[in-house]
């Protein structure tokens, strides 16, 4: 892949649910956007907005009817799903997805090496690979080092997500989405798993996409922000008028390209 090409390019993405019939839903519309290698995207909007389609059509879990997504130059937007997983790493908002709860820790993150680097064929578990998973895990400060052999079902929420964060990151992945990975957290440890997730993000210069809530997070989180409505993009900040902006700024550019008050909106609102 050339340097120039970039890691991520969606292009004209629509996607239609219900098409011809009463329920007929525009999810996505001739939705465009660009990632370079290493850029970290904030998304914000409302329930409804498309920021999830927009992920599921990303790893493939829905086709799009038009556009189309290139990952690092290839053409991906209409690989199966199961073929992109080894080039996209996802964490979702619920701890117990994209893991295995009744596996231990060693072995979710195992399964995880395995499949993205060494083949099905390959030894699950070796004394090299737990003592690398040993290390990496003591990096965070959560003691899951010495819950090695814990099943993942007992651990925290936060423990969870550090677990699946490790799990989409041993392997450097193309591209990292963050599906609001941290909206069922208590605010603590929401707030140190963002922390970890912006050291592995940086260590590994991962390209990042991250669905978020939290407006004050967005706009301090990575290096841009983008807000999605109605299934289409309607702001797009970064640089110093990123840096400049507040969430007050921010509601009302909003409301400038929406033409109507914001005021209803409570989730988007939220700074939890």
């Amino acid at each position: 892949m050339s340097t120039d090409t970039p890691m991520l390019e969606i292009c004209g993405l629509s996607k239609i649910f219900g098409k011809g019939t009463v329920n007929e839903h525009t999810a996505l519309e001739n939705v465009s956007l660009t990632l370079q290698r290493g850029d970290f995207v904030t998304i914000i909007g409302s329930n409804g907005a498309g920021k999830s389609t927009l992920f599921n059509a990303i790893c493939g879990t829905y086709l799009p009817d038009q556009g189309s997504i290139h990952l690092g130059g290839t053409d991906i937007t209409f690989l199966a799903e199961h073929k992109r997983a080894k080039r996209i790493g996802r964490v979702f908002q619920d701890p117990m997805k994209g893991t295995a709860p009744g596996m231990t820790i060693e072995e979710n993150l195992a399964l995880a090496y395995t499949r993205a680097h060494s083949g099905p064929l390959a030894p699950a578990l070796t004394k090299r690979k737990s003592d690398f998973f040993r290390s990496a895990l003591a990096k965070y400060n959560m003691g899951l080092e010495d819950r090695m052999k814990t099943k993942v079902g007992l651990l925290s929420g936060g423990q969870r997500q550090v677990v699946t964060l490790l799990m989409c990151t041993l392997v450097t992945p193309d591209l990292l989405l963050l599906d609001e990975h941290t909206a069922a957290l208590d605010p603590a440890t929401a707030e140190k798993i963002m922390e970890i997730t912006n050291e592995i993000v940086r260590e590994n210069n991962l390209t990042t996409l991250m669905i978020t809530h939290n407006m004050q997070q967005a706009l301090v989180t990575g290096n841009s922000t983008i807000m999605m409505d109605s299934g289409s993009i309607i702001l797009s900040l970064k640089g110093k008028e990123r840096d400049d902006m507040t969430m007050d700024g921010l509601l009302q550019l909003y409301t400038e390209k929406k033409k109507k008050a914001f005021t209803t909106d409570r989730i988007l609102l939220s700074g939890q």
